[in-house]
C-alpha cells in the first residue's frame, strides 16, 4: 500500500482513502466492529493497572464503547484531552463523565494530569487510520500522538486499533514513526507485531 513520493505527501493520499471508507461504513457495520474491537482488547489487557486509550469519533473502531469498556478491566484509564491551543497532549482520568473539547472531540470531565501523565500507563490504545506489518501506524497527520508516544514507557504495550481492511502490508515511514506492538481488527483480533515486521 506504500506510495511512491514524499512520505508526508503519501501519507496523506491514504488518509484521504482511508477517511472515504470510513465513512461509507453503515452503522451497524461500525457496532458490530465496536463489539468485536472492545471484547478483543478486553481480553488482551487483563492485568494491565493503568490504561491509556482513547474515545473514538462516529468513524472509528470502537466508536461508542470503547472508554466504558475499558473501566471493566479495573484499571484507571486515562483519555487524552487536545488542547486548545498548539499539538501536544494533555490527559486526565476517566470517571464516566465526558465533555466536547477542541475539534468536537469528547474528552473526560476533571482535573488535566499534564502532557507526562501518558508514562504511567501499562498499555496504550492508539488510534490509527491504518498499520503496517511492522507496527508503522498512519495517524490523522496533526502529529499528537507522535508527540506523546515518546513519553509513553518503552515497556508499555502500544496497540493500534483499525478496521480489517486498514491493516496493510506496508506504509510510509517517517523519522518520528514510533511502530506499535500490537493491531486488534474486527475480525482478525489481537495481533502481536514484531519490530523488523516478521
Amino acid at each position: 500500500m506504500i506510495s511512491s513520493g514524499e512520505p508526508s505527501v503519501a501519507k496523506d493520499r491514504l488518509r484521504e482513502d482511508v477517511l472515504a471508507r470510513r465513512r461509507a461504513r453503515s452503522t451497524a457495520q461500525r457496532e458490530a466492529a465496536a463489539e468485536a474491537v472492545v471484547a478483543t482488547l478486553l481480553r488482551g489487557l487483563q492485568g494491565v493497572r493503568t490504561l491509556a486509550a482513547f474515545v473514538p469519533d462516529p468513524t472509528e473502531p470502537g466508536t461508542g464503547r470503547l472508554p466504558d469498556a475499558c473501566t471493566e478491566l479495573g484499571a484507571r484509564v486515562l483519555l487524552p484531552v487536545v488542547p486548545p491551543v498548539g499539538r501536544t497532549l494533555d490527559w486526565a482520568e476517566f470517571t464516566g463523565e465526558l465533555e466536547p473539547g477542541r475539534f468536537g472531540l469528547l474528552h473526560p470531565v476533571g482535573p488535566r494530569l499534564g502532557p507526562t501523565a501518558i508514562a504511567a500507563a501499562d498499555a496504550v490504545v492508539v488510534p490509527a487510520l491504518a498499520v503496517d506489518r511492522a507496527g508503522i501506524r498512519l495517524g490523522r497527520g496533526g502529529g499528537y500522538y507522535d508527540r506523546a508516544l515518546v513519553r509513553a514507557r518503552p515497556d508499555a504495550v502500544l496497540v493500534a486499533v483499525v478496521f480489517d481492511d486498514e491493516r496493510v502490508d506496508e506504509l510510509p515511514r517517517e523519522v518520528h514513526d514510533r511502530p506499535v506492538r500490537a493491531v486488534v481488527t474486527p475480525s482478525g483480533g489481537w495481533e502481536a507485531l514484531a519490530p523488523d515486521g516478521r
